[in-house]
């Protein structure tokens, strides 16, 4: 995978999970559309494009945990067990949510979104088109698009993530010191295992972080964010 795709140090790329399955599972039963995805994905995008392609096509849900009444479902949902959707939650388009998560109140996720276990999307969070990892937790008051979120990541109260360049361009990501363009429209955050962001950060589009890296309170994280040493390399 280019650039160690920085959601991990040491996950292989067959052991990333797309619909809380890894993706070398998905391989095995997969067409020739889903494996001309899987051989051509060199970098952290391209795993949404596998995504979006797999859980779009869900053609119906396995709900093993509870969702209350007032929630409203309109698509296909996958909920693990012991999951709990509260009150006032909006989910629009096919969305996988694995075990032991809890979810709003008062969210809004849009599809084609992977959540995996033990996850907390809190109080007004608005999720799209994303993967979020195992035990990863997004604090009330923020907004997640066209991203990736690796394991035990804490995105605090209002942390805002842009997904969208003012000229409707597509967005370029910085590879070997080199921006490339990334053939997407709408780009979100890359962000590796262990981040911690503190309240009122700002992440512009198309912006990667390490693993184990931090935000203080109000941060704008203008460029990718990754330890010194590897800065100095």
């Amino acid at each position: 995978m280019k650039e160690g795709l920085p959601l991990s140090i040491d996950r292989e790329l067959g052991d990333f999970p797309i619909a809380n399955l890894p993706l070398s599972e998905w391989e095995k039963t997969a067409g020739e559309e889903l494996r001309a995805l899987i051989s051509a994905c060199r970098y952290p995008w391209d795993l949404l494009a596998i995504n979006e392609y797999i859980v779009s096509r869900m053609e119906s849900g396995e709900i093993a945990g509870d969702i209350h009444p007032s929630a409203v479902v309109e698509g296909n949902i996958s909920l693990g067990a012991g999951s709990r959707i509260l009150p006032g939650v909006y989910i629009e388009g096919n969305v996988v949510i694995g075990a032991g998560c809890k979810i709003g109140p008062n969210c809004y996720l849009r599809g084609n979104t992977s959540i995996g276990d033990n996850c907390h999307i809190g109080q007004s969070v608005e999720i799209k088109n994303s993967i979020i990892l195992n035990g990863t937790n997004v604090g009330h008051l923020s907004y997640v698009g066209d991203s990736i979120l690796g394991e035990k990541v804490n995105f605090a109260a209002g942390t805002t993530v842009s997904n969208l360049r003012h000229d409707g361009a597509n967005h370029r990501s910085e590879v070997d010191g080199k921006l490339m363009d990334t053939g997407r429209r709408k780009l979100g955050v890359i962000v590796g295992d262990g981040v911690h962001t503190g309240i009122g950060t700002m992440i512009y589009p198309g912006r990667k972080i390490w693993p184990n890296m931090s935000t203080r309170p109000g941060d704008v994280v203008a460029k990718d964010l990754r330890p010194a040493k590897e800065l100095s390399e």
